[in-house]
């Protein structure tokens, strides 16, 4: 790994893993999405700006794609349609992201004869847990729109493995929350309502159980993966081996944040029935076991620093309109 490709760079897991590289020394090129504003997203703030190669297309764009991956040898990709109620409204829109999108990286990489490619898939590919803890062997329900197409995505992936040997590793990421995060996620939804002052808390269904890693956390994950030589062909979950109820994350933020609330159920919030993950619990041993990763932040820790990052930045969030 010298010369390192981070597609989606500009978003929430994306920068923070564009700094780990900046900050480990690799040579980064940063594949954002082209817009007229010439907007970097969160890397326009990011002290590391100067330190990286900024490469503007779209990652449906076959040609941006395989122009951005050359004279690159690693390549990280994250660019991705991610917010799930926006996927029951329309379904293609993640069909072009996130199969074709990824059709695009791999392609590339087989043409360019890249040595290391990581694809970012989810939790979420695994539906409700069907025995915990949830290893990479789990079975794979697509109970959203947005779920099926990264199950697709990631089986496209492992067919460039099994077909043309491409250097495939899929990085299969629990839930992450942090700095930067979007507003539609559950941990900046509530802190973002808390200070607005909004003592009457919207959110959707309580008692789903989530395994949440802080970002900085979930980034080493990725560098350690891209690091192994173990891990070709193969998926790598990222989690904490821990699960929490929304009801019981609710209560922790508020606690942290010294704060009574109480909440209501929004209609909107809430998934079709059949379409809730209603537990999520991850098994990070093969992660432990293939890398030299180690988790820094524990839940309380991760949440008074993200909670501290909300405090300074809530101008960037429009906290008082729902988000997709």
């Amino acid at each position: 790994m010298n010369n390192v490709l981070i597609t989606g760079a500009a978003g929430f897991i994306g920068s923070h893993l564009t700094e780990l590289c900046i900050q480990e020394g690799y040579k980064v090129r940063a594949f954002v999405h082209y817009n007229s504003r010439n907007d970097w997203g969160w890397l326009e703030g990011s002290k590391y700006k100067d330190d990286i190669e900024i490469f503007t297309g779209d990652i449906r764009d076959y040609d941006s794609v395989f122009s951005a991956m050359k004279r690159t040898d690693t390549v990280f990709h994250l660019a991705a349609l991610i917010g799930i109620p926006y996927s029951y409204i329309s379904p293609l829109a993640y069909i072009r992201t996130n199969i074709e999108g990824t059709y695009n990286v791999l392609q590339s990489a087989r043409e360019l004869e890249l040595k290391n490619v990581i694809i970012t898939s989810t939790s979420e590919t695994y539906g409700t847990a069907q025995y915990v803890p949830i290893n990479e062997n789990h079975p794979l329900i697509g109970q959203s729109p947005y779920s099926a197409t990264k199950i697709g995505a990631d089986q496209l992936a492992i067919s460039y493995y099994r077909s043309f040997s491409l250097s495939v590793k899929i990085v299969r990421p629990f839930n992450t929350y942090g700095p930067r995060q979007s507003a539609r996620a559950i941990v900046p939804t509530i802190i973002t309502q808390i200070l607005s002052d909004k003592k009457k808390i919207n959110l959707g269904n309580l008692y789903p159980t989530r395994d949440l890693t802080f970002v900085t956390d979930t980034a080493n994950g990725f560098l350690e993966i891209a690091k192994s030589n173990h891990l070709f062909g193969e998926i790598t979950n990222i989690g904490m081996n821990k699960e929490i109820a929304i009801i019981d994350l609710v209560k922790l933020i508020a606690n942290i944040m010294d704060v009574k609330i109480n909440i209501i159920s929004d209609k909107q919030r809430m998934r079709p029935e059949k379409s809730e993950v209603d537990r999520l619990f991850c098994d990070n041993s093969k992660l432990i076991k293939n890398t030299n990763w180690k988790p820094k932040y524990s839940i309380e820790e991760g949440l008074m620093e993200t909670i501290h990052w909300f405090e300074k930045n809530l101008k960037y969030y429009k906290h008082q309109i729902y988000n997709y």
